[in-house]
């Protein structure tokens, strides 16, 4: 019903709205740069409504809605950049991913490396999910990979930890002085649902890469930006104050929501 109020619909026109965002270019955040300015305490505050309204609402642990096959219309829709060209991505490309690892760093108390043969052979977990980009699409696929959880207690989370920071090969923007990586965040309470999976496969076909291959994140109940591709590290931390503009994540310093919960 059009006149109906969903609880999707009034998350994301909070974040919208109040945080007062257009679908527009980058260049329509300038005014975000000055951490204690107008503008970005207003952003501030936004953040903080979106993220304690999504945990009223939902609570912590209930599931996005996963879907039957018979729901899944088309291929996944790539999206933002969709062929990585640093030398490091490329290189593992070549070997078809070969000598790739995932890394485990920052706060904890056992560092860890697995490689994609190790991701492929753990206990593994398949859902149809709908992905929601922040442009306004949508595309219902199935996401097979490993629980990112189990992977966290391998590497001992240290008490103090708070967020995981997502470190890519993507160099989702390149300029004169060099490439900027993409990265972006989640708090614990994420990357520990049950549904927040280290995705190696799409559709019952081995990820490709304009979808993010090796490895991409799917955290389900969070937009597009928050699904990071081209996974090389996660890195354990108690605050995002050093990384970027201090907001968590590539879209997100350029004023996007940082929880980007829906």
């Amino acid at each position: 019903m059009s006149g109906l109020i969903t609880r999707r619909n009034f998350l994301r026109s909070s974040v919208l709205a109040g945080s007062g965002l257009v679908l527009a270019g980058c260049d329509q955040f300038d005014f975000l740069a000055d951490k204690s300015g107008p503008g970005r305490q207003i952003m501030e505050r936004a953040n903080v409504l979106t993220y304690q309204a999504q945990r009223a609402l939902i609570g912590s642990q209930s599931l996005a809605r996963e879907f039957s096959a018979s729901e899944i219309r088309q291929g996944q829709r790539p999206n933002g950049s969709t062929d990585p060209s640093t030398p490091e991505y490329l290189a593992l490309k070549a070997q078809d991913f070969a000598g790739y690892t995932l890394k485990i760093t920052g706060m904890v108390d056992r560092p860890q490396a697995f490689t994609l043969d190790q991701l492929r052979n753990m206990p593994a977990r398949s859902q149809i999910t709908r992905h929601d980009c922040v442009e306004g699409w949508s595309c219902i696929a199935k996401w097979t990979g490993t629980p990112l959880g189990p992977i966290l207690d391998m590497a001992g989370v240290k008490p103090g930890a708070r967020y995981c920071v997502y470190h890519c090969f993507d160099n989702i923007q390149r300029t004169l002085s060099g490439d900027i990586l993409y990265y972006t965040s989640s708090d614990l309470i994420d990357a520990y649902h049950p549904q927040s999976i280290l995705s190696y496969g799409l559709n019952h076909q081995v990820l490709p890469v304009s979808n993010g291959a090796p490895i991409r994140l799917r955290i389900e109940r969070a937009l597009g930006y928050k699904q990071p591709k081209y996974l090389h590290t996660i890195e354990l931390v108690d605050s995002l104050d050093s990384f970027g503009k201090g907001r968590g994540g590539y879209w997100e310093d350029a004023g996007y929501d940082w929880y980007g919960g829906i």
